[in-house]
């Protein structure tokens, strides 16, 4: 259902990083559909059907004052939040997730005696590996160069005991509930593999709501961990559940967005559809 918007999303790639390359010159839509081999009309219409809004609104939501801006915004919602007990200032997405981390025993067997479907879907953001057990996802990675085979390496060697299924069928539902806001209907479980340290900063990074941003000083604090920004931006790094775990969310303090696992242009195109969205 998101073969239009994942053929889409590569032009998306092409045109961000354009900009990232030209943000001093502020090239203009005509500059940027030539370098992506379409004419203004046609790519004004891809990029509008995909984000939802024009490129150059899409544009003003990554430049570094409107991230400052909402990184403050963010900040003070968050803290005031947690300050008066809540575990969250709303919602943790549209959706209702739920995790459950695996046990040390569990941790140590390396999956021994588990049993992962995986699926390769087209997504908003392009293809993705999406693995599920009968407990939850346990990972959802975008794959990388559209290499398939590197997808699935990868998975196996998260996961090196356990028993891996290729079940697009079968996945293809839970995948359509993660980027479809209107096909929640029950809680999506995550199942977590990761250090205590890691799960901490997974479960901080679960209360930052959709079209919010936040440090990586501010997630440390949210994490508990507050003199340990370094080993948190490592742990956000080592995120295992994409997007659903937004670790797009987590930028500089500054207004840079930073490095992302999967590309920085990957990245900014999360946050400004989600600030199309949310905003």
């Amino acid at each position: 259902m998101f073969a239009e918007a994942s053929a889409d999303y590569a032009c998306i790639e092409q045109a961000i990083h354009y900009l990232e390359k030209h943000y001093q010159t502020q090239p203009t839509l005509a500059e940027i559909a030539a370098h992506v081999g379409l004419s203004d009309y046609h790519f004004q219409r891809l990029f509008t059907r995909w984000a939802g809004i024009s490129p150059k609104r899409f544009v003003q939501y990554l430049t570094m004052q409107h991230a400052k801006q909402v990184l403050a915004a963010s900040q003070s919602v968050l803290e005031a939040a947690y300050a008066s007990g809540l575990s969250s200032p709303g919602r943790l997405h549209d959706l209702f997730v739920t995790h459950e981390a695996i046990t040390p025993g569990e941790y140590k067997s390396r999956g021994d005696g588990l049993t992962i479907c995986y699926g390769i879907h087209p997504t908003p953001f392009g293809q993705t590996l999406l693995a599920v057990t009968e407990r939850g996802i346990c990972g959802l990675s975008f794959v990388p160069g559209g290499s398939e085979k590197q997808a699935v390496a990868e998975l196996a060697r998260a996961w090196p005991q356990a028993a891996l299924v290729a079940d697009n069928a079968g996945t293809e539902p839970t995948l359509a509930r993660i980027f479809s806001p209107s096909e929640q209907n029950r809680p999506l479980p995550l199942y977590l593999k990761g250090t205590n340290f890691q799960i901490q900063v997974w479960t901080a990074l679960l209360r930052v709501p959709s079209g919010a941003l936040v440090s990586y000083g501010t997630l440390a604090k949210m994490a508990g961990q507050s003199k340990a920004a370094r080993a948190v931006g490592t742990a956000v790094g080592h995120n295992p559940i994409a997007y659903l775990i937004p670790c797009h969310r987590v930028i500089r303090q500054a207004g840079e967005f930073g490095d992302y696992h999967w590309g920085s242009a990957r990245k900014k195109a999360i946050i400004g559809w989600e600030a199309a969205r949310f905003s």
